[in-house]
């Protein structure tokens, strides 16, 4: 059992927001019930402990009255502090789109960590962390709808595809305006005069497929077009992966 005074909130904590309504409704359960499973948390260097897990039940303890916790204590780095909050969350869906996306953004500035290392450590795909990471090209205006949750991360990949960021924030108004379905917008592109200009968003069954499988392969973004085909990387690292890779071939 630990004192709540003694108890600071995980600086590397993915999760920024917090649903004032059920943390209450915890808090209540908590009144009636206790708390049923310990909070996990690491020695600080500075003072007392910081959590890795069970901030949601720290914040409701609080709300409640405790004045002590119940919390299991690891031994953690900063670097395991941030993988495993996203783990924490991820596995319980509770983080957004943009929590996500920074927090693995994140591991890559701070920790200096590959979009593969982090792939391997989340169980994740490299694709999947890459384009949950590019997701913050966008810029602000569509950052901001999706974080409140107007447009979603389908729209956003599909948006990504556009050519200027104009057409990025107008194409995200139009969506969220008109409540358009991923297949909708792409529909709407596809018949709009923007996909004339910009093939990918245009593309037959075959060339998606054949984006996705080459994709996976090298562990890259991949786009086809009708003369080339583009492989996107985000380091000297990866791109000496990627030589590598296809002098073998």
């Amino acid at each position: 059992m630990i004192p709540l005074s003694n108890i600071v909130k995980n600086p590397y904590q993915p999760r920024l927001l917090f649903d004032p309504q059920k943390l209450e409704e915890l808090s209540q359960s908590i009144k009636e019930n206790g708390v049923l499973q310990p909070i996990i948390v690491r020695k600080s260097e500075i003072l007392g402990y910081e959590i890795l897990a069970g901030e949601r039940r720290f914040r409701a303890s609080q709300l409640a009255g405790l004045t002590e916790i119940p919390a299991i204590v690891r031994q953690l780095t900063d670097t395991d502090m941030m993988i495993l909050a996203i783990l924490e969350n991820l596995q319980r869906d509770d983080l957004t789109v943009l929590d996500e996306a920074r927090s693995l953004q994140n591991l890559v500035s701070k920790k200096g960590l590959t979009h593969a290392e982090i792939a391997d450590k989340l169980g994740k795909s490299r694709p999947y962390v890459t384009n949950a990471i590019r997701i913050l090209n966008l810029p602000q205006p569509v950052l901001d709808l999706i974080e409140e949750q107007k447009i979603s991360q389908g729209h956003a990949r599909i948006l990504l595809g556009l050519p200027t960021s104009q057409e990025q924030i107008e194409w995200a108004k139009h969506v969220a305006n008109k409540q358009l379905s991923v297949r909708a917008l792409q529909t709407l592109l596809n018949q709009s005069p923007v996909s004339v200009n910009h093939p990918k968003l245009s593309k037959d069954v075959f060339i998606r497929n054949a984006e996705t499988n080459l994709s996976q392969h090298l562990g890259q973004p991949v786009a086809i077009y009708p003369t080339k085909i583009e492989i996107s990387y985000a380091s000297l690292e990866e791109l000496n992966r990627l030589l590598h890779i296809l002098k073998q071939k």
